[in-house]
């Protein structure tokens, strides 16, 4: 009796803690399970809609979201930069994609440059354009909000100045190759096996087979990568989540990882641009995290002026956040040209309103001091399948703004609802 009793003690004791695990890891990622419900919901009310006709989760759709929102993506990492300096943000990047993208149209379309130069020139141009910026708001004390307000007027007349109010099209398909083509690719494929081979049966196996096998890959180093990070944490005394709920964490992403690979082997393969965007989360992700110069970001939206007496050099710090800032609006504008295939005088219009809406839907505070890569990232992917829910349920244009206009509100809300609560303690 007395050992039945220990054994049902024993296992209330571990299910209780399951529970407790499963608590500390939904606590940290709201946002992400928001996201998952609001997946959820848009696959049924798609089904209902359209009598099991459409779905959201397709293998071509989720191909789709990726690619219209990566640039979503790739801009909110800027932006959360200048954002955890205190709250600041970057008005002028729609009006900068705009013109990098005007400036690669003309050297690679019409100047027929050499497509590597084009691509350096085109982030050295972003990059300056960002340091402009930058020198105004660190240095002679402009306030951001004025300064990038200057520069998404002046850049986009600059744009349309260059482009004399027409569109450079269409661009070399080694170009587009760039940021548009798959892994394995078909074309490549086509060329040493026929197009009977490559169109039929062998090419669906082979594409199956090299991402998964990709995927696998990625799942592994992940794993790996948060296993040392955890134990170095530890070796240096610092504070870690427990045991059981970096576990549930680990496994529930990567099945979430798993699935996104198997609906993108069940469609064209692995979207190059997701490459190139899971190295830019990578790399502002441990700047951020595990850097000195990435945690000065912090103190300063934490307290600017205890952070100056503590001996960090504010004004560099400021300088940097915005000189990078042009150089992502440059790889975004890159990017976008190759998606629409086209440099238009009206491209990146409202392209900052998404990226600052990606962060405070990801966690950024709108004071500062708080947010990360990857709640910026889950955001931008947020909006993305907002967007891409409401089109398929044939939602109108306006409807959809006024819609994206609440959620960021109430993303604002809940942030200075939570700092009054916990000022208040």
């Amino acid at each position: 009796m007395k050992e039945n009793n220990l054994a049902v003690a024993a296992k209330v004791k571990t299910e209780s803690k399951t529970v407790e695990n499963l608590k500390a890891f939904f606590k940290g990622k709201t946002m992400f399970v928001i996201l998952v419900g609001v997946m959820i919901l848009f696959e049924i009310l798609i089904r209902i809609v359209s009598h099991g006709e459409k779905a959201l989760f397709t293998p071509a759709n989720i191909t789709n979201i990726i690619r219209q929102n990566a640039y979503v993506a790739i801009l909110a990492t800027g932006m959360l930069l200048c954002i955890l300096t205190g709250g600041n943000i970057d008005l002028s990047i729609g009006s900068v994609v705009a013109l990098v993208g005007a400036i690669a149209g003309v050297f690679i379309k019409n100047w027929e440059m050499p497509i590597g130069t084009a691509i350096f020139l085109c982030l050295l141009l972003g990059t300056l354009i960002g340091a402009f910026h930058g020198f105004f708001i660190a240095f002679i004390h402009i306030p951001p909000f004025i300064t990038t307000l200057a520069g998404m007027l002046l850049w986009r007349g600059v744009t349309n100045i260059v482009l004399q109010g027409k569109p450079i099209s269409p661009f070399p398909p080694k170009y587009l190759n760039l940021f548009e083509s798959f892994i394995p690719s078909s074309e490549k494929m086509s060329e040493k096996l026929g197009e009977i081979a490559v169109m039929g049966e062998f090419y669906d196996k082979f594409t199956l087979i090299v991402t998964l096998s990709i995927t696998l890959i990625c799942i592994l180093i992940y794993i790996g990568l948060e296993i040392f990070s955890r134990n170095k944490k530890i070796k240096n005394n610092y504070s870690v989540p427990a045991k059981g709920s970096f576990i549930i964490r680990l496994t529930i992403l990567s099945v979430v990882i798993l699935l996104l690979g198997m609906f993108l082997a069940f469609d064209r393969g692995l979207p190059v641009i997701l490459i190139l965007l899971g190295v830019i989360i990578a790399i502002y992700s441990y700047f951020t995290q595990n850097t000195v110069p990435g945690r000065y970001l912090y103190a300063i939206g934490g307290n600017e002026k205890a952070a100056r007496l503590s001996g960090v050099d504010t004004k560099k710090v400021m300088f940097f956040a915005y000189t990078n800032m042009g150089f992502i609006s440059a790889v975004a504008a890159l990017v976008t040209i190759a998606r629409l295939n086209s440099a238009q005088p009206t491209g990146g219009t409202n392209y900052e309103m998404d990226a600052i809406a990606s962060c405070f839907i990801g966690g950024a505070s709108a004071y500062g001091g708080t947010g990360t890569v990857s709640g910026a990232v889950v955001g931008a992917v947020f909006m993305g399948v907002l967007n891409n829910g409401m089109s398929i349920l044939g939602v109108d244009q306006n409807w959809q703004k006024a819609v994206k206009g609440l959620v960021l509100l109430a993303a604002v809300i809940f942030d200075v609802v939570s700092k009054r609560k916990k000022s208040s303690k």
